[in-house]
């Protein structure tokens, strides 16, 4: 269904895809990130998941899918074609632009550690690289 040129179902793949590479980053950096944020005590955790908290990763996915699908819409009607390439240079702009930014001030003014910033940063970019994958292909 397109409307105003938006793919949903392009918005909606694209955020489970992202959401799925998530649980894969996560699985593979858990321990890293646990010690990280924990001062060294891979083991402290207040406790498992909520689903809530997936729910609420789950629509932050799906909002950002959304408003990626937004720009490359409007990057298009600007007369730049959507090519792979463009895609992915777009997710990578967003990302250095707002997303790393964004998560490197809030983590330094937490005094967070900055391997924090680096396997959280590296999952944000892992996502918009997906989102915007996702979505140029189901675009042709």
């Amino acid at each position: 269904m397109h409307v105003t040129g938006i793919s949903y179902s392009a918005v909606l793949i694209a955020a489970v895809a992202s959401f799925i590479f998530g649980g894969i980053w996560y699985g593979i950096f858990a321990k890293q990130r646990l010690r990280a944020a924990n001062g060294g005590d891979a083991t402290a955790r207040a406790g498992g998941l909520t689903p809530m908290q997936f729910v609420v990763t789950f629509a932050a996915q799906l909002v950002m899918a959304w408003m990626f699908a937004g720009i490359l819409l409007h990057v298009t009607r600007s007369g730049v074609p959507l090519t792979m390439r463009n895609a992915l240079i777009s997710a990578i702009l967003i990302w250095v632009g707002f997303v790393i930014t964004s998560l490197a001030a809030s983590n330094a003014l937490q005094g967070t550690r900055f391997s924090v910033t680096l396997i959280d940063g590296g999952h944000w970019l892992g996502v918009l690289l997906i989102q915007g994958a996702v979505m140029m292909l189901m675009s042709s």
